[in-house]
């Protein structure tokens, strides 16, 4: 009987260490995750790639208050944007600006969300520039607010359109620009 109960035991107690994300999350196993995530060639290793982002996330859950944590969430925003998983990637750029939301990544990843993930892979212009405005508004100081009004400004635009719309308002500026001389 004891044996049997030990065996239970030990059964629930490793479901319930599968459930709550497995072992504790260290500096180390982040180290090991990163060398992992690059081929010889520096090439991103697709297949362990998910796996990476799976050791950054479970990192953020287990340590939320690390000073590092709003990075290794963006991180894994980063890499599932790369695996153009766009409701994954949505899903950490969500939790990193409810968590994070003062930290140097949100803006970057209002900003990765915007351009990657609304914008080139869902082809969805109205939430690619609510998430461009967003981050004009709430992060005024940002240094990339300039590239978020200029998205905004070419959003739904072929990169031909776009060329075309910079070489004619090159030409404009420069026919002013003559003129004034003058």
């Amino acid at each position: 009987m004891k044996n049997t109960l030990k065996v239970m035991l030990f059964a629930m107690m490793a479901i319930g260490m599968m459930a709550c994300g497995g072992k504790e999350v260290t500096q180390e196993d982040l180290k090991t995750a990163e060398a992992s995530l690059f081929n010889a060639d520096q090439t991103v290793n697709e297949a362990e790639a998910p796996k990476v982002a799976d050791t950054y996330c479970r990192f953020v859950k287990q340590h939320p208050d690390d000073s590092a944590a709003a990075q290794w969430l963006y991180r894994a925003m980063e890499i599932n944007v790369f695996l153009k998983d766009a409701d994954k990637s949505i899903k950490l750029g969500d939790q990193l600006m409810k968590q994070y939301p003062q930290s140097e990544w949100a803006p970057m990843s209002l900003f990765l969300l915007g351009s990657y993930v609304y914008d080139s892979q869902l082809n969805d212009t109205a939430k690619a520039h609510v998430a461009f405005q967003r981050l004009i508004d709430s992060y005024p100081e940002s240094e990339l607010v300039d590239d978020a009004q200029m998205s905004i400004k070419y959003l739904g635009l072929t990169p031909e359109e776009i060329m075309e719309r910079i070489m004619s308002q090159t030409e404009v500026e420069d026919t002013v620009s003559v003129a004034t001389e003058e």
